[in-house]
């Protein structure tokens, strides 16, 4: 049982939570006010659809390399997560996937549930790879479809400007996929077309798109103008926290991603991200020609940086975690309340994470 306050889907509940093989059994308390008390938060624990390794493991290795990534991530109050891929030849990238549909079958032991695969490439433009690299091709269904049938395909990032790519947008999102729009150099009207077709999400929004001009929108002004979701990557280093702000106000599920590289959880030096090497230094990574690559963010400090800059927990809770369930249509994560997986994070009054519990399982290492 754990006590302290409590965030439901209803509010805040100052009071207990218990849970048993794994899910929630009861939420007992009184509503109350966490300014008014001294207790610990009780958080559901975070969702990240953005994870390209951790541990010092790339999930292009697959294999070993998700185990590592899965503990890591844990250790941060990450309680499930989609592996994320990187452009890569067909015949790599097949073979990628293939590991990963068998990995996520079973949940490692310590660590964090992998929900999916988050397929971020090769459907990118060529002109904005970012740190992607440059292996993008066009999309064909055939081949989509491949993917789709070996490994749980939950995220495909696509630049919807693409000869070709529109109907791709549509035909996938028919079979449940989440569509994000990213790595590309589309017009605001390219964007606002693909959101028709079914795309739903921006991926890692403002970087490696093409911005927001007042008279040449572009895809951050079809974002903040129509998005329902996007992610967003709060290390303070991506995104200006004054976008930030502007993207909490314009998009209302807005959630947070780590966009994380094997560099995570580890001291500074030299990693791979996919076929690249990077070097983590001064708090981030990048490729040798000093391009952002990825980062090093685990998801309780993107806690502690959103409410530095003021917003409430609750709301940062959200979109640490509800939003992104939501957005998968997943019902049973993301959220507090009986029935639900005992996903749970704990921190003390000046959010120090103290406890992360994924399925009812204690994760007791701390970094």
């Amino acid at each position: 049982m754990l006590s302290g306050n409590i965030l439901t889907p209803e509010g805040w509940i100052h009071g207990d939570l218990s849970f048993e093989n794994g899910r929630i059994t009861s939420i007992v308390g009184n509503a109350a006010d966490p300014a008014n008390n001294d207790a610990p938060y009780i958080l559901p624990g975070f969702i990240d659809l953005h994870v390209h390794g951790g541990g010092g493991a790339d999930v292009m290795e697959s294999g070993d390399a998700i185990e590592t990534i899965a503990r890591t991530h844990a250790r941060y109050g990450t309680t499930s997560l989609l592996a994320t891929t990187m452009t890569a030849p067909r015949d790599e990238l097949m073979s990628v996937v293939a590991a990963l549909g068998d990995v996520t079958r079973l949940r490692t032991p310590g660590g964090a549930r992998v929900l999916g695969v988050h397929l971020e490439g090769p459907y990118i433009n060529p002109g904005k790879l970012g740190a992607q690299p440059d292996a993008a091709v066009s999309a064909v269904l055939d081949e989509v479809l491949k993917y789709l049938s070996i490994a749980p395909i939950r995220v495909v990032t696509v630049a919807p400007e693409i000869a070709g790519h529109i109907d791709i947008i549509s035909e996938i999102a028919a079979r449940g996929v989440r569509v994000q729009l990213g790595h590309s150099l589309a017009t605001y009207d390219e964007g606002v077309a693909a959101l028709k077709h079914g795309a739903r999400g921006f991926t890692h929004l403002f970087n490696a798109m093409s911005p927001l001009h007042h008279r040449n929108p572009g895809l951050v002004g079809a974002a903040l103008a129509h998005a329902e979701y996007a992610e967003i990557i709060p290390d303070l280093l991506h995104v200006h926290p004054g976008a930030i702000r502007a993207a909490m106000r314009a998009i209302p599920r807005l959630y947070v991603v780590t966009d994380s590289t094997s560099a995570t959880g580890m001291p500074d030096g030299e990693y791979r991200l996919g076929s690249q090497h990077v070097t983590k230094c001064l708090g981030g990574v990048r490729l040798s020609d000093g391009t952002l690559a990825g980062s090093t963010l685990t998801m309780d400090q993107a806690l502690r940086n959103l409410v530095s800059l003021g917003f409430p927990v609750a709301d940062v809770s959200a979109r640490l975690s509800r939003y992104a369930a939501d957005y998968l249509g997943i019902e049973d994560r993301g959220r507090l309340a009986r029935g639900a997986w005992a996903d749970i994070v704990v921190f003390d009054r000046e959010f120090a994470l103290t406890a992360t519990y994924v399925e009812g399982e204690s994760i007791v290492e701390y970094a």
